[in-house]
């Protein structure tokens, strides 16, 4: 199974190698924890790569659900994806962006942004569809008050403990793709900032058993960000459609504005009205008041950086756009216009005179 097109083949085991075959390594070791569920001696460790672990069946109105917590074995669950997703990276890369790149001849930079924005699209897509579909079918989105009611939420559904593991598993995965992909050194601390400020918010969503509000503030970030990439698309394509820019410009600053808002609704006035107040380990409660004001200041001083970071962009922007509107202005003024003189004579009865009377030398044509 081959990812990449084989140009030039390297020593095993070399940078460039690993780099070049990274995606068929990676398959090969999925397909040997797959064969370890054919045979019962090795399916039990195999399921453990495989299915979320720590269920417990309980009975409600609906029949006997399943309900999943998490513990330490979520790691080797999220390695098993993380191998995954570099998997469907490579697919995505090789026969979708690589082909639209080689119609649009990019330079450097911007072939690296149109290949980060094209893998983002996709993931924020399923993502948005994802986390739109649970909210609705855990209906939270009638129901705000359910976003803290009877917390500590330690117990979550199939669905909604698989989609946090993709979640880590995908940001996990995008830090050794900056290997992979050979991202420039410009533009790594940037997408470090961006990654470790994901595994950040999921990480304490999934822990703190606040997975309720977390899935609604992902699907906003997701909505918002699918926009941006989308946007970013069309511009290289076609640097024209420079204006679908400032559709998701509105999108943005109403999203930092909900999000502020609903995390200070659900997290700052929600729990603390929450009959569980303390710290209870074995219960998964830390519905304390250091613990509300730590993830209070964790959003807020994200959602106010990013907002920073935007009107400053906004701002250069503006500014740029204005000096070029200037520089177009004074080079229109200082043109004069252009006459063409064909001589500097005149004529005497059909004959071009020179400035000092005399004649000018007669040229003879020349035959076609």
């Amino acid at each position: 199974m081959a990812f990449r097109r084989r140009n030039k083949s390297y020593p095993f085991f070399s940078q460039e190698f690993l780099i070049q075959n990274h995606a068929d390594i990676v398959f090969c070791l999925v397909v040997f924890i797959l064969i370890g569920l054919m045979f019962e001696a090795t399916a039990k460790t195999a399921f453990l790569f495989i299915l979320p672990q720590y269920n417990t069946s309980t009975l409600s109105p609906e029949g006997e659900v399943s309900l999943y917590h998490y513990g330490w074995r979520d790691c080797i669950t999220i390695l098993f994806y993380f191998l995954i997703i570099i998997i469907l990276h490579a697919v995505v890369q090789e026969y979708v962006l690589d082909k639209v790149n080689r119609r649009l001849h990019l330079s450097k930079s911007k072939n690296t942004k149109f290949n980060e924005s094209g893998q983002l699209c996709v993931f924020h897509l399923v993502s948005s569809v994802w986390s739109l579909y649970l909210l609705i079918m855990e209906g939270y989105m009638l129901n705000f008050s359910s976003l803290w009611e009877n917390y500590p939420h330690a117990h979550l559904r199939f669905q909604v403990k698989f989609f946090y593991l993709f979640q880590l598993a995908y940001w996990l995965h995008a830090l050794p793709e900056l290997y992979f992909q050979k991202v420039r050194k410009e533009e790594i601390p940037r997408q470090l900032k961006y990654i470790s400020l994901y595994l950040l918010h999921i990480t304490v969503a999934y822990l703190l058993n606040l997975t309720r509000v977390g899935l609604v503030l992902l699907f906003l970030q997701y909505v918002s960000e699918l926009g941006f990439h989308v946007s970013r698309l069309f511009y290289f394509t076609d640097e024209s459609h420079h204006k679908l820019f400032d559709v998701w410009a509105v999108a943005f600053v109403l999203t930092r504005m909900v999000t502020l808002t609903l995390t200070v609704l659900a997290v700052g006035f929600g729990l603390s009205r929450v009959e569980n107040q303390g710290l209870d380990w074995e219960a998964g409660n830390f519905n304390t008041l250091i613990v509300r004001l730590a993830v209070l200041l964790m959003v807020c001083l994200t959602q106010a950086w990013l907002l920073w970071k935007f009107i400053r962009f906004q701002l250069r922007r503006w500014r740029e756009y204005r000096r070029e509107q200037v520089a177009r202005k004074r080079a229109a003024v200082k043109q004069p216009a252009r006459t063409l003189k064909r001589d500097t004579g005149h004529q005497e009865n059909g004959v071009i005179k020179a400035e000092n009377g005399a004649s000018p030398r007669t040229k003879k044509i020349k035959a076609l």
